[in-house]
């Protein structure tokens, strides 16, 4: 576009000429002209300098109150903030710096406090805010700030202070709070009635229809709509006039009394002229009679102190309405008769009371520690001095408590009660047994875990019943009281215990039979002697080695000896003559042994023969070279006996021949060839000695020569410690001084004793024989001392104070005995000889009832005469007479005990039920009246169900003859019913209840198990359902009716819990290893599943789900099992060379493995039992030396390499020369060397610990302590298990602990406690009425016990009662007598219901007879109103309907809030038209409400039904369903049409909008069609940013409650919803992007031009200085269509007026450059 100026001044007017808007650039123009402006004013009027000051100091004076002074700094400062001169700032605004204070003191503190206002109305933050502008939508609550006034004031007279006083101690308190304003609650009302029937039968009449204000407005709601509807009708014509006028009566007027009754009386009295003389009665018995009578005669009378009852009168006006509402005269109604005027009438008195009597004492004359206690009540009574008559007043209570604390000096401290437990019982193993378990048949020896129990009781705390805990002679325990005194936990009854499982005395095996010695080395007589063999203690039993088996066996021998020789060794083989070789000696070196072995001095063998030098032979070159004996054999026998015989053996071997030497085949070969006659000797032959036949290599001695006959000392058990005389001196001086009194003497209960045992001396496998056959010095002992056991005497607590009685009564009246008991609790059981319990531990007697049921009742006397209007009041009515018509007569009551004693009258206001009534209406009779005497009783019946029955009333006096008497409809001489059918119908109603065994059984259960606590748990029990009896008229009545005790009883069986059962242990498995640790194993089989609450199984196998096993380590002996070989063979010479007798051969011998003992090897065994690596050789292959070769004895074993194992080491082997060799021969290397290798030849060693094994527990325990072990292990470096000594020689170290105590968890049963006494009925009546008993777990379940059951709770029905209840009938019409409207009343009766209980079903009527002992009352309301007065409205009157009833109660709320501003319900009257003509004089409808409890809260919302064509119907909905009129939001109700769209708006979710298009509702967004249509709404996907505290961070699609609110005040939102989405369903830019995006490119223009004008405003300043003189400074906007727009500036005037003496030259050059 193009921009031009025109100038228009002295020769034109500058124009700018634009080609876009004009609008732009006046605007921009406008805003720099007024920034300008305005800048420059505020610069002149602006001050930049201000006074600032600093706070108050601290208020500084002499003394305290007013007068003190405070100072603060004052300065002035800059606007910028710095601090400049005082002169800057204005002098005459200077703040004082210094103020008069109040100085406080700390004693003021007791003077002012802080006096806090009620809190003001709460007010709108928006109207504090914005100036009473609120937000038109309201979600649950507005936020609002209510306000008090808090000021300092002086507490004597609450005068106002200074607050720096109060803040001085406390800070000041607030002054304003937040709050909530609920949101405005319009009045909600019901839908319409429908129509009522047309008010008129003819002519023109109304219907009406009326609905019921459901919820009132509230909180500047909307008022209530109208709650009738009127619609004209017309029946038809009225054939007849109508009528037009209506007699209507008035309300009755208050009750007045017309004169004084105490001054008619007085007159009356004057009248008779005084009291007349009578003469009297001389008869006592008549005059006593007269007396009596008169007594009850003034009973009679109401000259009770507590009634003054005056019978008045009162009257109402009669008068005549027109239709149109108007009333006329009288006359206009004359043809009707008029109803009565006159009435008499009680006179209203209000209930007068006495004034309050003095408090009561406190019902807690104690003193309690405990501030949480409760406290006492005091009461106070006051008494009536006149009962409320007629409307009067009624009286309010008459007593009244509060809370006390006793007062005084002398109060007492209020009695503690605490929980005392008795001793705990003797534990006991068996409680913990299985049902399985085979120790249950003898459980002798049982220890290990247990369980215990003990009694829990309260007593009252004292100090001085401490002393029994120390004292146990005279143990004065505490009276046991009523557990419910005593409060806190209840201490356990039972707890685990442990008894000492006894150990097993455990004995080594028998050592080897000792030499043949003396008894007694000390006399040595005599030639007979014993051999003696001994064990030893391993592990020492229980109560010392004297449980132990015995530990000696002996043997009688023959020559027997103390002293003997031992060989050592023997000396090396010395030849004969010194030869080199041959036959020699070895000397034995000996020692001198005792016959324990042990080494004396050589001087007692001197009796003994000295050992021989042994013969002996050093083989020379050519001799025979026998090896050297073995050891001996084990003997074969351990005695002897005529026909067994011990035998030992030791074997040599031929190691080389001697020189020639050939087998005796060949010698015989020999013989034959060279025909010698004899064979001549080898040694002859041959040349060198000779070897021994094969018998010579083996010897045989016997062993063991004893006789098989073995005696050892036997012992019997201890017996009993007794008291030992002759230690009496002993006794006084041991023993726990406590144990024995002071004046005991030494003879206390726990003295010193002695026990004996039998000792015998018994022959092995034939028994006792003589003593002397047994060694003397082993014998055991006989007597021990010993501590007698305490007596202990039975401990028992006194009787506990008689239970209290509380006399009942049945319903008769009747007294029902009942019993008190007390009881004691024994405190110690008796033991060792102790005085015994008694016997009687609960006492029992009758209580003393007293001879009549504590209780009151009223009694009411005869009716007095009955009392008319006076006939001065009511002689002008018409029709009246002077002795009859209706009146009142008054009756007098009085308070009795149920035995008919006359009691105070206050007693009957609390326990009896409710006061009859002292009045009545009567009717005494006129002359045209019919008289009927009372209605006879009915007859007799013949029998039930059958016939009918009669009663009968007779007409009196000249009644008899009236016609109008004798009309037997109007007036019934006799009444017939049907005789009563006393038929009853019988038959079970509800559930069965719980099975429930017999109270007080302590059985045991079928399988002869205790179950837990001794009481009964399973097996027959009863089960009951109700019976509920009804008559013939199905009405329910008592159960003993039907002859029931209210129950059917039908047998039932709770089962039995079932154990699971496991088999008994397998005998363990041999252990893994035979050498070193390994385990070993036993195993269950699950035999059955438990069941029914039986003990659990324990964890079973996870593969085979039948089997439990335990595993323990095991270590074996690794010289246990050993090889033993047998001599070698002789040699088997594969080549024989006969000339030198020698060559290769091989040696055999047989290697078993064997078991060893400790007598050697004793049986052979399983060679997989010995260690295969040791295992000698069988076999063996050598070179048989030849003679005169150097023979070299067997190789020794090798020595072992010394440690740590090194290549660089080596071990060797010896051996010896047993031959000598030949002349020129050589014996070879006698020792060998090998270099000692890890793991081959040479060996680490070290321990090795295996793992703890489980608990073990002895065989007689079932849980508790027991010891877990583990084993020590040598390992090789190889990790071959080896024998201990290996790591012992090395002294390696041992720091490992091999058994530790532990636990074994006790399968403890859960124990309950008895089941508690039935529970009260929970319904007093009905069907559905259940007692309850419970029983708590007293100790849970542990370890694999049996679990709690499941049913801790029982209940059985209760007998089914009739639930009788007082109920009003409805109300009757409203009756007016006589008359068609006007004031009358309307009745309803008090009716005696039965029904039973369950809410279903309507409730029969019965006689009121039934209901006689319920409280007068209905639904609680005590006050009876049977009758109410009522307006009947006359014909054509419009009126108000009766109130409806109360709505249900309804919570004002916000439910998406969460906020409940209270309840309320209402109910409302409507209007009631019957002519259209009086409608405008219709009263107004009416509504009232009251605050109620647990209301519920609703919701409201529009509903519309689906499109009919082009129309909907629109309402209002409650959240529970009601279709209501208001509640709903003003904004966007649903359009009930839809013809303002074309085409309409039918699709889901869209609405047609005021502007004739179909948009979508919100939370979805319009998806249109190529045409432009809307083709579907679909939902916006939502983004919500999380707020700080929002955990969730997922996008969801949801609807926005308002997204212009802020995120703090939206109901159940903590971020923020965001709606603006840029792309469409369809993946396209939105057209709303577009525009935004339009809209930033212009403000960018803007902003751009803007900056460009403010820097061209200079250029254009200095151009218009050079104008002319007569320019007006006028700039014309020429657009391109040629409109100008004429702006002045202000600025260019002022530059025109300076700039007019300036040349026209140049002007006109600067308009041309312009």
């Amino acid at each position: 576009m193009g921009l031009g100026w025109r100038w228009r001044g002295a020769g034109g007017t500058p124009s700018i000429r634009t080609g876009g808007s004009t609008f732009l650039w006046v605007t921009v123009l406008l805003f720099c002209g007024t920034w300008r402006a305005n800048t420059q004013m505020v610069e002149d009027t602006k001050s930049v300098y201000f006074w600032e000051t600093g706070p108050w100091g601290r208020c500084m004076g002499s003394d305290c109150g007013p007068g003190g002074s405070q100072s603060r700094a004052v300065w002035c400062a800059h606007v910028d903030g710095w601090t400049t001169l005082h002169t800057n700032c204005d002098q005459s605004q200077r703040p004082s710096n210094q103020q008069n204070c109040f100085r406080v003191c700390d004693w003021h503190k007791d003077l002012y406090d802080w006096k806090l206002g009620a809190w003001n109305q709460c007010v709108s933050v928006s109207t504090r805010t914005f100036g009473g502008m609120r937000p038109y939508v309201c979600n649950g609550g507005e936020e609002g700030i209510q306000t008090r006034e808090v000021g300092c004031v002086l507490k004597s007279d609450e005068s106002l202070g200074d607050d720096t006083i109060c803040e001085y101690f406390e800070p000041k308190p607030r002054l304003e709070q937040a709050c909530l304003i609920p949101c405005p609650q319009d009045c909600v009302v019901s839908e319409f009635t429908p129509w009522t029937s047309c008010s008129k039968t003819c002519g023109t009449g109304l219907k009406n229809r009326v609905r019921s204000v459901l919820v009132p407005p509230l909180f500047g709601g909307s008022a209530c709509p109208n709650l009738t509807e009127f619609h004209t009708c017309k029946p038809g014509p009225c054939k007849g006039p109508e009528g037009v006028y209506s007699l209507r009566v008035g309300s009755w007027m208050p009750c007045s009394l017309p004169i004084s009754r105490p001054v008619r009386q007085a007159k009356h009295r004057k009248g008779k002229g005084g009291a007349r003389e009578r003469p009297g009665v001389k008869d006592p018995d008549t005059r006593e009679l007269i007396q009596k009578k008169r007594t009850r005669n003034r009973l009679n009378r109401q000259e009770s102190p507590f009634w003054d009852i005056q019978v008045g009168y009162q009257s109402r006006t009669v008068s005549c309405a027109h239709r149109n509402g108007s009333t006329v005269g009288l006359s206009l109604c004359l043809p009707w008769d008029l109803p009565l005027t006159v009435q008499s009438c009680i006179l209203a008195k209000d209930c007068k009371l006495s004034e309050w009597a003095d408090w009561g004492p406190c019902s807690k004359a104690c003193l309690d520690p405990d501030p949480e206690s409760p406290r006492g009540q005091r009461s106070r009574t006051r008494r009536v001095h006149q009962f409320s008559v007629g409307e009067g007043e009624d009286c309010p209570p008459l007593e009244e408590t509060e809370p006390c604390d006793p007062q005084g000096d002398g109060v007492l401290p209020c009695a503690t009660y605490t929980w005392r437990t008795t001793e705990w019982s003797d534990c006991r193993v068996d409680s913990l047994l299985s049902q399985q378990d085979r120790r249950r048949s003898n459980q002798t020896g049982l220890c290990g875990g247990g369980l215990q129990n003990r009694e829990v009781y309260c007593v009252q705390a004292n100090a001085e019943l401490l002393t029994y805990l120390n004292n146990l002679k005279d143990k004065d325990a505490s009276r046991p009281v009523d557990s419910k005194l005593c409060g806190g936990p209840v201490p356990n009854t039972s707890q685990l215990c442990h008894i000492l499982c006894p150990i097993e005395c455990e004995v080594s095996p028998w050592g080897a039979w000792g030499p043949c010695t003396y008894e007694n080395c000390a006399v040595q007589e005599g030639k007979k002697g014993f051999k003696l063999r001994k064990r030893e203690i391993s592990n020492e039993p229980t109560g010392g080695p004297g449980n132990c088996p015995h530990l000696v066996e002996a043997v009688p021998c023959d020559e027997p000896s103390c002293w003997d020789w031992r060989l050592v060794r023997l000396d090396e083989c010395i030849p004969d003559g010194e030869l080199p070789c041959g036959p020699g000696t070895q000397i034995p070196q000996v020692q001198c042994v005792n016959s324990t072995g042990d080494m004396v001095d050589k001087e007692l063998c001197g009796g003994a023969s000295t050992p021989e030098p042994i013969a002996c032979d050093v083989p020379c070159p050519k001799n025979c070279v026998l090896s050297d004996w073995t050891s001996w054999s084990s003997c074969s026998q351990t005695c002897s006996s005529k026909t067994i015989e011990g035998k030992q053996l030791r074997t040599r071997s031929i190691l080389a021949y001697n020189a020639g030497e050939v087998t005796a085949m060949v010698v015989a070969w020999i013989t034959v060839m060279e025909g010698f006659s004899r064979v001549p000797t080898f040694p002859k032959l041959f040349g060198g000695g000779v070897c021994p036949n094969s018998s010579s290599l083996q010897e045989v001695r016997n062993c063991n020569e004893h006789a098989c006959t073995v005696y050892h000392w036997q012992t019997g058990p201890w017996g009993p410690c007794t008291e030992d005389p002759s230690s009496s001196a002993l006794n006084t001086t041991t023993g726990p001084r406590s144990a024995a009194g002071p004046n005991s003497s030494g003879q206390g209960p726990c003295s010193r004793g002695m026990q004996t045992r039998k000792v015998i001396c018994v022959r092995v496998n034939v028994g006792q024989v003589p003593p002397k056959k047994c060694p003397e010095s082993p014998r055991p002992g006989t007597v021990r001392p010993c501590r007698m056991p305490c007596k202990r005497d039975c401990i028992v607590t006194p009787f506990s104070d008689w239970s209290q009685c509380s006399p009942t009564c049945d319903a008769a009246g009747n007294i029902q005995k009942t019993k008190q008991s007390r009881n004691r609790v024994i405190l110690q059981l008796p033991a060792n000889g102790g005085q015994d319990c008694p016997e009687v531990l609960e006492e029992e007697k009758d209580c003393e009832a007293p001879k009549v049921c504590p209780g009151y009742r009223w009694k009411s006397h005869k009716w007095r005469r009955c009392q008319l209007v006076p006939w001065n009041i009511r002689e002008d009515s018409p029709g009246a007479q002077e002795t009859c018509g209706p009146g009142l007569q008054t009756r007098a009551v009085s308070c009795r005990q149920l035995d008919g004693v006359q009691a105070d009258i206050g007693e009957c206001l609390k326990f009896a039920n409710t006061m009859p009534s002292i009045t009545q209406r009567c009717q005494l009779p006129c002359q045209d009246d019919c008289q009927l005497t009372n209605w006879s009783k009915f007859s007799s019946c013949t029998a039930d169900c059958v016939g009918v029955r009669t009663r009968k009333r007779l007409l009196v006096g000249r009644s008899k003859k009236k016609d109008k008497c004798k009309n037997t409809q109007m007036y019934p001489l006799s009444e017939t019913q049907y005789c009563p059918c006393d038929k009853y119908n019988a038959q079970p109603v509800g559930n069965w209840s719980d099975c429930i065994l017999a109270v007080g059984d302590r059985v045991e259960s079928l399988l002869g198990m205790k179950v837990q606590g001794n009481i009964k748990e399973c097996g027959q029990g009863y089960r009951y359902q109700a019976m509920v009896c009804y008559d013939q008229d199905n009405r329910l009545v008592e159960t003993s009716r039907c002859n029931s005790h209210g129950y059917i009883e039908e047998a039932c069986i709770i089962p039995c819990p079932s154990d699971c059962k496991l088999s008994e242990w397998s005998n363990w498995s041999r252990c893994s290893k035979s050498c070193g640790s390994g385990v070993k194993v036993r195993s269950k089989w699950l035999r059955e599943k438990p069941y029914n609450g039986g003990r659990p199984c324990p964890k079973l196998d996870h593969i085979n789900q039948a089997q439990v096993y335990e595993v323990v380590p095991c270590i074996s002996d690794c010289s246990q099992y050993v090889w033993v070989a047998e001599p070698w063979s002789v040699w088997k010479v594969s080549n024989l060379d006969l000339k030198e007798n020698c060559g290769e051969g091989v040696q055999t011998r047989k290697v078993r493995c064997m078991l060893n003992t400790i007598d050697g090897p004793s049986e052979s065994v399983e060679d997989y039992l010995c260690d295969p690596e040791d295992m000698p050789l069988g076999t063996r292959g050598s070179r048989l030396p030849c003679p005169e070769d150097c023979v070299l004895s067997d190789w020794s074993s090798w020595n072992r390499c010394s440690l740590p194992c090194s290549y660089n080491n080596s071990r060797k082997r010896t051996a010896y020369a047993i031959r000598s060799p030949g002349e020129g021969r050589q014996c070879p290397d006698t020792t060998e060397k090998e270099p000692c290798s890890l793991n081959l030849n040479c060996f680490h060693y070290f321990y090795n610990i295996t793992d703890w094994s489980t608990c073990q527990l002895s065989a007689n325990a079932v849980c508790g302590n027991g010891i877990k072990t583990r084993m020590l292990d040598c390992v090789r470096s190889d990790g071959k298990s080896v024998d201990l000594k290996f790591c012992k020689e090395l002294s390696l170290e041992r720091k490992w602990q091999m058994n530790i105590s532990c636990v074994v968890e006790c399968p403890v049963n859960c124990q309950l406690s008895d089941w508690s006494a039935w529970s009260e009925c929970s319904h007093t009546c009905g069907l559905d009425g259940r007692m309850w008993r419970s029983r708590g777990v007293v100790q849970g379940s542990q370890g694999d016990g049996r679990p709690c059951p499941s049913q801790l709770e029982q209940w059985k029905p209760c007998p089914v009662r009739p639930c009788y209840r007082w109920q009003y009938s409805p109300w009757s019409e409203c009756r007016v007598e006589e008359v068609v409207c006007g004031a009358g009343l309307r009745y309803r009766n008090l009716t005696c219901f039965v029904s039973d209980g369950s809410g279903e079903g309507e409730a029969s009527m019965v006689e009121e007879e039934l209901c006689g002992g319920l409280e007068l009352a209905v639904n609680r309301d005590k006050l009876i109103i049977l009758k109410e007065t009522c307006v009947l409205p006359c014909p054509g009157e419009c009126y108000l309907m009766e109130w409806s009833d109360w709505s249900p109660c309804l919570s004002v709320c916000a439910k998406g809030a969460g906020v409940d501003f209270g309840s309320v319900q209402v109910r409302s009257r409507a209007v009631m038209a019957q002519e259209p003509e009086n409608v405008q004089l219709c009263p107004d409808q009416d509504w009232e409400s009251r605050p109620c409890t647990d209301g519920e809260c609703f919701e409201y919302k529009w509903m519309s039904s689906t499109w009919s064509g082009s129309s909907r119907v629109t309402w209002c909905q409650r959240s529970d369903g009601l279709n209501v009129t208001g509640g709903c939001p003003h904004i966007n109700p649903p359009g009930d049409d839809n013809n303002s769209c074309d085409p309409p708006c039918q699709l889901p979710m869209s609405f047609c909008t005021e502007a004739g298009v179909c948009m979508c509702e919100e939370g979805y967004t319009e998806v249109m069609s190529s045409s432009g249509q809307l083709d579907h709404c679909t939902p916006i996907p939502i983004l919500e940013i999380p707020t700080a505290g929002d955990k969730k961070t997922d996008v969801k699609t949801s609807r926005a409650i308002n997204p212009t609110l802020p995120a703090t005040i939206q109901p159940g939102r903590t971020g923020r919803t965001w709606y603006l989405q840029p792309f469409g369903p369809d993946g396209k830019l939105k057209m709303w992007v577009y525009g935004v995006t339009a809209g930033a490119l212009v403000l960018l223009m803007f902003i751009v031009s803007m900056i460009y004008l403010a820097c061209s405003y200079s250029v254009l300043r200095r151009r218009l200085q050079a104008t002319e003189s007569n320019a007006n400074g006028t700039v014309v906007w020429m657009g391109q269509n040629a409109h100008e727009l004429t702006y002045t500036c202000p600025d260019c005037q002022e530059l025109g007026q300076s700039s007019s003496q300036s040349s026209g030259q140049s002007s006109g050059q600067s308009s041309q450059s312009s």
